[in-house]
Order: C-alpha cells, then structure tokens, then sequence
C-alpha cells in the first residue's frame, strides 16, 4: 500500500507543487487549504505523515499540531515555516511536531525528510516498566516522568528521546544513533532537531534546580551522566 500523505498548506502554488511531486514519487496524496480542513480531513482518515505550514488563515500550523497530538494522532508531521527562527521552531517542536523545514525549500531536501519521516520506527518505547537514574525516574508505561517527585511534562518525542538515555546510563550515544532510533534515518548535519530537543529536555529536567545528567560529549554526542 502507498504510503498517504497530507499536505495542509494555503498556497495553492506550493500545494500543487507538492501533489505532484509527492505522486510522482508515488505516494498517495491528499490536500487541505487550511487547519480546519486538514483536520476535518485528518479525522476521516489518518494520513502516514503530515506536511504543515505554520502560518496560515483560521488555524495555524501550530495549533492545527497541538491538536492533532491532542487527539491522540501519532502521524509524523513536518511543518513548513517561513521563519527561520530558533523561537518558532522550538515552539513547534514542543507542540509535538517530528521536524521542520523553512520556506524556500529545496524540493529535494523535503523529499529526503518525508522519507526519512516515513522510516521512523512506529514505537520507541516497546519495552515497559520504570528506569531511574539518581533522582530521576522515568515511568514508561504510565508515560510519567518525576524528578525529586517533581513531575516533568514530556512531550512524546522529549519522553522516547529520555527513555533512550535512560536504557543506557553512562553510555555515549552518537547523533548518528540518536536520530536512528528515535527519528528513524541517519543524522545528517543538515538539521539541528536533535540539539533543539536536548535543549528542551534539559531545560525541563533543571528547572527545579537541579544539576545537569544529559551530557554532551564534544564530537562523540550525549551521555546520561551524573557527574562531569
């Protein structure tokens, strides 16, 4: 089966560009003019990947994303913005969306991120039960993380991104690793996601305080380690 893409853009020339580009590749395609629409579209059918512009009339990308993660749809989605903007992008990230892409694009680079989205693994966190590390504990089945019983808001990439530091304390992960198991395809350099998304955790997981444990290993990636 084609994998089904939705792409929900008001540009009627970006969307067209898109339709035909993403069928000449042969995926199948879907199309909305708005948030609204897309998710009127998206509660019919879920799609295999979402392609979001962010600033759009009615509903804009990030609250048509909030809403979609909200609804419990887990569909990768990249939005499609035209500021470059560490802001905007961490904004969208935290909302629950998997990448972003600003505007003007390469059509070539979008096509390498919609197949690097349609490799992701469909599940991050087969594997139940709790971990802790220090003053952290990680509770995988009920989605729950506490800090000095301090509970942590997650997103569901900054959970299955703590729950990989987690299976392996004191053990140096590489980008490369990383983005394989979590974004499903090999990191590239192009596309700082996986920075933005540490920064983010860390920042949730100190915000009380308390000292660091995602270490960054200079030219090697991140450690869960307590003590530099």
């Amino acid at each position: 089966m084609r994998p089904h893409i939705t792409v929900i853009d008001d540009d009627e020339k970006i969307t067209a560009l898109l339709r035909r580009s993403l069928a000449f590749e042969g995926y199948e395609v879907t199309t909305a003019p708005d948030g609204a629409e897309g998710l009127k579209l998206l509660s019919g059918r879920q799609a295999d990947l979402v392609i979001l512009d962010v600033m759009m009339p009615k509903m804009d990308g990030w609250e048509v994303c909030r809403r979609l993660r909200e609804a419990g749809v887990s569909s990768p989605v990249l939005l499609l913005t035209a500021k470059d903007d560490v802001t905007d992008r961490v904004r969208g990230l935290d909302l629950g969306a998997d990448d972003y892409l600003v505007k003007p694009f390469a059509l070539e680079e979008l096509m390498a991120r919609v197949r690097a989205l349609l490799r992701r693994r469909p599940d991050k966190t087969e594997e139940g039960g709790q971990f802790k590390y220090e003053d952290l504990l990680l509770d995988v089945d009920g989605r729950e993380t506490l800090r000095n019983d301090r509970r942590i808001e997650l997103t569901a990439k900054e959970f299955d991104l703590l729950h990989l530091f987690m299976q392996n304390p004191r053990r140096v992960l590489s980008r490369d690793l990383i983005m394989e198991r979590i974004w499903g395809y090999d990191y590239s350099g192009e596309s700082n996601v996986l920075e933005v998304y540490v920064a983010m955790l860390r920042q949730k997981l100190e915000e009380g305080g308390e000292k660091r444990l995602i270490q960054t290993v200079r030219g090697a990636g991140y450690v869960l380690k307590g003590d530099n």
